[in-house]
């Protein structure tokens, strides 16, 4: 890397404090020794109030990277609901939108993040007092409790005065980790479903076929028996 002769704000400070003392040394060198003392002050002074003005920049800079740095993984990759699941959320309509605010939430500033957890965290409220009956299985509601857990966790890291930067980057991928597995149960639920459906059919369809089978002894016999 190349080096322009760039003077960061502190650098620039620190040396102007340091040719400000100097020159008040020199230009208070004439008075008695009695003044030495006003003059250490006066430096003391200087000095402090340099320090002061030095960190400021380094305040200020770290409030800007606070605010405009980004949250969340933007690339997070949720399932997709199987064509089945599909078919029967339209019963859970507070669904599509909890699904899209958890989305909303990735790749986010801070101020941004405020009112989309609020948002979230009404959304999964929803979906915990309006879970249909054919939604309503031990898995599925277990999953949505932990999901609602997550955004409580972020919704709070989000007002605090001072965020905790590490804790709202985990917060967030535990509440994207939470949805993808809710997604997962429900596609595994309708899954489930179409397996025992077609278990349901296939012994259906073996009983026919022995009770014709039967039915076509019984009257076998029968003919047997007039037949004799």
């Amino acid at each position: 890397m190349v080096n322009i002769g760039i003077i960061s704000p502190n650098s620039f400070l620190k040396k102007s404090c340091i040719g400000i003392i100097k020159y008040i040394f020199v230009e208070l060198s004439w008075l008695p020794m009695k003044f030495y003392s006003f003059c250490v002050y006066i430096c003391s002074f200087v000095v402090i109030s340099c320090g002061n003005a030095s960190e400021e920049p380094n305040e200020s800079l770290q409030d800007f990277q606070n605010t405009s740095t980004l949250y969340g993984n933007s690339d997070f990759e949720f399932p997709t609901l199987s064509e089945n699941a599909k078919f029967y959320m339209i019963q859970w309509g507070a669904f599509d939108d909890f699904e899209t605010e958890t989305k909303a939430i990735n790749g986010s500033t801070i101020e941004e993040l405020r009112p989309k957890s609020e948002r979230l965290l009404a959304r999964i409220d929803s979906l915990t007092k309006k879970i249909p009956d054919t939604l309503f299985t031990q898995p599925i509601y277990s999953r949505v409790i932990v999901a609602k857990t997550r955004a409580e966790l972020l919704q709070q890291e989000t007002h605090k005065s001072r965020v905790d930067s590490v804790k709202l980057q985990t917060y967030i991928d535990e509440m994207n980790i939470a949805a993808k597995n809710l997604i997962v149960q429900i596609n595994e639920k309708f899954e489930k479903d179409a397996i025992d459906l077609q278990k349901k059919d296939y012994e259906k369809k073996e009983l026919e076929k022995q009770k014709r089978f039967l039915d076509s002894v019984y009257r076998a016999e029968l003919r047997d028996k007039n037949g004799n």
